[in-house]
């Protein structure tokens, strides 16, 4: 998916911005694994691989469930988080969608629904690794609380799920969200040319970023 770290752009902030992925980008061979994978029990009755709410030092992140569409909506309706996600009601859709190999969260913190992250899972033994998406309202930026929310699901990718390594994919272009990701641990790969139709119909370069689990930085 098009992802944040942070999923945003903050005034004066970095935005960390990731946009949901929708499942229509996966390859065929990729989308039949995971349903063969749903229908052989590797996910909870919910349909998420991740039923857990996970807690960070600042932010608590819960699956997103039926009736969050109101607090998804606060969130991708943030003119700073559409700026890169592109049309509200479709993010809000993707983001309340089942699908398998992929978690969603809303990012909460002191009872407000501040952001949303996923995490979407290649469970091929020769691939095997996690991408994770991020989004983070305009008021909540700028305060540590993204990078708390990523490392909070890297902890549980890498010690909880066994992936050595992640992935976040930021527009080129969105250096706010790209020096965040440097914070985490996240290091450039390489630019994926005219990666992403962004919201104003242009094609733009994406950076593909990874991070192997030891480099996770507190």
């Amino acid at each position: 998916m098009p992802a944040p770290y942070l999923g945003h752009t903050r005034p004066a902030r970095p935005t960390l911005h990731h946009r949901v992925r929708s499942h229509r980008k996966r390859d065929p061979s990729v989308r039949l694994r995971l349903v063969e994978q749903a229908l052989a029990g590797d996910r909870h009755q919910s349909g998420r691989l991740i039923d857990d709410v996970l807690t960070g030092a600042h932010v608590t992140l819960r699956p997103v469930r039926a009736g969050d569409e109101a607090k998804l909506r606060q969130i991708f309706t943030d003119p700073e988080v559409a700026r890169w996600w592109g049309d509200p009601s479709k993010s809000v859709a993707d983001a309340m969608e089942v699908l398998g190999g992929e978690s969603r969260f809303v990012i909460e913190h002191d009872g407000n629904a501040i952001g949303f992250i996923q995490s979407s899972e290649e469970t091929d033994p020769m691939y095997t690794h996690a991408s994770i998406d991020i989004s983070l309202r305009s008021p909540w930026q700028g305060k540590g609380l993204g990078p708390d929310a990523i490392r909070t699901l890297a902890r549980f990718l890498i010690h909880q799920r066994g992936h050595h390594r992640l992935t976040i994919d930021p527009a080129a272009h969105n250096t706010r969200a790209i020096k965040a990701y440097e914070r985490v641990g996240f290091k450039p790969v390489g630019l994926m040319r005219q990666y992403e139709l962004g919201p104003s119909g242009e094609w733009h370069d994406g950076l593909l970023m990874d991070m192997l689990a030891g480099e996770l930085r507190d």
